[in-house]
């Protein structure tokens, strides 16, 4: 947390949903402490106010159109270390949960736990703490007992993890976007971006776009 964090705490929002980002608005303004520092309706948008505005605390909706939360995440934290971020979601999958922290976000929050917990979890995270929803306390403590050495089972697809581009070239693509859009979003040569292409395709054992926008799907890259 940056000094200014102990009077008011700047908060971004991001999130596709303008009635879901409202109602986050509405909880941080009620707090005489808290202020919005900036509203993104993508992950894009959201690195880009990220730089710009360096909020104490980023709450991303973890399925957002073009980037998604981790990967926004995952980027904002690159740029700006001081800022915790806490991913807010209605999914609670164990590979999720693992994903989300592994990049560095300090917070998960259920989206139906946001009325009741969604200020307590900014404290958390701006306190130096992290934070997670009480509902998957159960969850955590599955996928711990799954990871236990005896537990563990021979490598499969879904638990191959892409790096941090590679999602951002598979959410592209099972978006919909060509080679050429892909290049222009990311600032790389058409060139360059038929290589990620070919990597994640081979990576993954897919042999189709269809293949792809299943995975996308089922590990919550994009919402079906």
């Amino acid at each position: 947390m940056s000094e200014s964090s102990s009077e008011i705490l700047r908060i971004l929002i991001a999130d596709d949903h303008e009635i879901v980002r409202q109602g986050v608005k509405n909880l941080i303004e009620n707090e005489s402490d808290m202020t919005i520092c900036g509203e993104a309706i993508d992950g894009r948008e959201a690195v880009s106010l990220s730089a710009a505005t360096h909020p104490d605390i980023a709450v991303l909706d973890l399925s957002m159109p073009g980037l998604n939360g981790i990967e926004a995440c995952r980027q904002i934290i690159r740029e700006n270390p001081n800022t915790a971020v806490l991913i807010f979601t209605m999914h609670d999958a164990e590979q999720l949960i693992r994903e989300v922290f592994s990049v560095g976000a300090k917070g998960y929050l259920l989206k139906s736990d946001a009325g009741r917990h969604l200020i307590g979890a900014i404290r958390c995270l701006a306190a130096g703490s992290h934070y997670y929803s009480p509902l998957l306390s159960d969850v955590i403590f599955q996928g711990f007992l799954n990871n236990s050495p005896t537990q563990r089972g021979p490598a499969s697809t879904s638990t191959i993890l892409p790096t941090g581009r590679e999602r951002e070239i598979i959410q592209l693509l099972a978006e919909g976007k060509s080679n050429k859009d892909v290049a222009s979003i990311l600032g790389i040569s058409v060139k360059t971006a038929e290589t990620h292409r070919a990597t994640v395709m081979r990576k993954l054992g897919f042999h189709s776009i269809s293949d792809l926008v299943r995975y996308a799907i089922r590990n919550h890259i994009i919402e079906a």
